[in-house]
């Protein structure tokens, strides 16, 4: 990371000082040039690609084989890192040597109609097509426009056609059976809006808010000309509290327009941003332990508190805007572990649970000016707001594990597997327990308030971290149905396979030929199970559903089960490495192993969640429309049976 800021920081330097006025090169400035790509075979591994490009009049391209501050200016880039490149790209006609003034150096520059060719060999099977990158530096006396990024995909001769994801056979408007979900079900928008109005309680409890309540509503009725006013300023107050927090999804519906479809799941599921949430989570956890504290800039609030005031509507709406941003430090963690919990299911989940956020700590404000008797009943602002900050640190580092086991999960390291997971959960859940029994401090006084409230959450943590460990051991009762999915998957385990695998159906995974032909030769249908390593409710469909003994038998007689895992990060040969296009027209590269099944999902099923479950039979025909998240055993069961039924009805 440090390696990569070094390297762009000249870059965005000299991108800085150069970069051309908008006002006078508006009109003239080329965002990139029109590269056209070809590939020519010289023998049976080898084939030389050549790139041409007319650059416009007053306009340089700077040749390749040259660095400009220790940075080359051209580079060629493919996602096979087994694929061998040239050492030196021929250009044609040969470059101007020039002295540049700004970098203080002899450069090679071009102009006019150029070609480059350079010469790569492939191993293996040949593919039809190959996908990369050139990236090139191109500008003029006043403009420096360095690592433009042009993506390619060239037709290979001879290389291996691969069969396109969508298959015309899957027809899901018009299956043997109408049985199966018209939509996703995937936790429902409105489950996501109360889970957002319960975080937006709890964070209303923290010491940056709840003592905002009595003091903003005292302001606001004192200090208005009737109470009638000072009512409507209050209610103001509140929903532009929660119109602030439903602003934060906006740029995610922004971005989500015309891109790909999976791009909510790749996110979540991406290696990288898991390990990112997991440091950022443990930041969060220290904060709530009192190391620090985690704010916007004190300017920032500074400036919005100076705007505020009660004459006008804008007024209210800053000093709103001021109370989002000093209670950041205890409002941000606990909205941030809402919003990536639903982050993979789109911007409309995101908009719901921060609706329901701002919900939970604008409406009090309301109805406290409303009803300003109910002041008098609210307890006082004392050390219980800091242990609910302390046990939400403990809770944010649980959080943080599950980031880390996401990651490990896509990567298939094996650092994070079941029991080391729930042996951390029950260390975390013991260090809550011994806070409030008050033998473990993080700087606070000694606890000399036994309150019912106080005793009732021991016995509640204490009893959540023995049913964690219960889950310890390698017997069926330790599979933790009340958590199911959070934890890695039973076969993810130190313990020994047999015992694991026992009486559990093993689906093929991630081979949808060879499950063709086993459902062609057993005269069976095939159950494709859309899934994901770091998917929640997959777990908890195979935890809880698939373990149904009459589930469990339909499934293991009645079909062919295959699991499809989108989030598989695992490159794909060369040969099956392409670039599809879609229904709506943009193209979707398909690298490795969940780039393919992301894609067919998409192509054949139109939904991107998981999991997703269809029955089709070995020529591809829908017997069924498909079923999402379904906890319900009786009501999955009634949709197999309908699949078996549409199976015999079609032949």
């Amino acid at each position: 990371m440090i390696r990569c800021a070094r390297l762009l920081l000249p870059w965005i330097l000299v991108a800085g000082i150069t970069w051309p006025s908008p006002t006078l090169h508006a009109q003239s400035t080329p965002s990139s040039l029109p590269w056209q790509v070809s590939a020519k075979k010289t023998s049976e591994q080898v084939f030389e690609l050549q790139f041409a490009v007319e650059v416009p009049t007053g306009w340089q391209l700077y040749a390749p084989g040259q660095s400009i501050l220790d940075i080359p200016t051209t580079e060629i880039k493919f996602p096979d890192s087994t694929l061998r490149i040239g050492k030196k790209i021929k250009v044609d006609p040969s470059p101007n040597t020039e002295n540049s003034e700004l970098f203080a150096q002899k450069l090679l520059l071009s102009t006019g109609k150029i070609s480059w060719t350079v010469s790569i060999e492939l191993p293996g099977e040949l593919p039809a097509q190959l996908s990369g990158e050139l990236l090139y530096t191109f500008g003029n006396g006043e403009a420096f426009y360095p690592s433009t990024v042009f993506p390619f995909t060239v037709h290979l001769a001879g290389g291996k056609s691969v069969a396109s994801v969508k298959w015309n056979a899957i027809d899901m408007q018009h299956p043997v059976r109408d049985c199966g979900d018209q939509t996703n079900t995937d936790q429902s928008l409105w489950t996501i809006f109360l889970l957002g109005i319960l975080g937006g309680l709890i964070a209303f409890l923290t010491p940056c808010v709840f003592p905002m309540v009595p003091v903003t509503v005292t302001f606001f009725t004192n200090r208005s000309s009737t109470r009638q006013q000072g009512i409507l300023n209050a209610i103001w107050y509140g929903l532009f509290i929660f119109l602030i927090y439903v602003s934060i999804s906006i740029p995610f519906h922004l971005a989500g327009s015309g891109v790909d479809e999976n791009i909510f799941n790749n996110l979540s599921t991406n290696v990288w941003l898991n390990l990112l949430f997991f440091g950022i989570f443990i930041v969060f956890a220290l904060s709530f332990f009192g190391l620090f504290e985690i704010g916007l800039p004190a300017g920032l609030a500074n400036r919005m508190d100076a705007r505020s005031g009660l004459g006008n509507l804008g007024g209210i709406f800053f000093m709103a805007l001021t109370l989002a941003i000093v209670s950041f430090s205890c409002t941000g963690p606990i909205l941030g572990t809402l919003l990536v919990g639903v982050a993979d299911q789109g911007a409309w989940p995101l908009t719901y649970g921060a609706a329901g956020f701002g919900l939970a700590l604008g409406l009090p404000f309301a109805l406290f000016a409303l009803f300003p008797g109910w002041l008098q009943r609210l307890p006082r602002s004392g050390t219980w707001m800091t242990d609910v900050k302390v046990v939400l640190g403990f809770i944010e580092l649980a959080l943080a594990v599950k980031f880390f086991s996401n990651a490990d999960l896509v990567e298939q390291w094996g650092l994070m597997k079941r029991e080391l997971f729930l042996s951390i959960w029950v260390l975390l859940g013991a260090g809550i327990v011994l806070y409030l029994l008050g033998w473990l401090r993080f700087g606070q006084p000694p606890v000399r308030n036994w309150s019912i409230t106080r005793i009732a959450f021991i016995g509640f943590f204490v009893g959540i971290t023995g049913y964690l460990a219960s889950g310890l051991g390698c017997s069926p009762r330790s599979e933790l149905d009340w958590i199911s999915g959070f934890p890695p998957p039973g076969a993810y385990s130190f313990c020994p396979a047999e015992k694991i695998t026992k009486d559990r159906l093993e689906p093929i995974k991630n081979n949808l030929d060879s499950a063709r032909s086993l459902a062609q030769a057993r005269n069976k249908p095939i159950l494709i199970d859309f899934t994901g390593w770091a998917c929640v409710n997959c777990r908890r469909m195979e935890e809880k559903v698939w373990i149904d003994p009459a589930v469990s038998r339909l499934m293991r007689d009645s079909f062919v089960v295959v699991s499809l895992y989108v989030d598989d990060r695992r490159k794909l040969p060369l040969s099956e490495q392409r670039v599809e296009k879609m229904k709506d027209g943009h193209e979707k590269k398909i690298l490795t192993v969940g780039d393919q099944w992301a894609a067919f999902q998409i192509a054949n099923f139109g939904a991107t969640a998981q999991p997703q479950y269809a029955i089709i039979d070995a020529t591809g025909k829908a017997l069924t429309r498909t079923k999402f998240y379904t906890p319900d055993a009786q009501e999955f069961r009634s949709w197999l049976e309908c699949g078996i039924e549409a199976f015999a009805e079609r032949k």
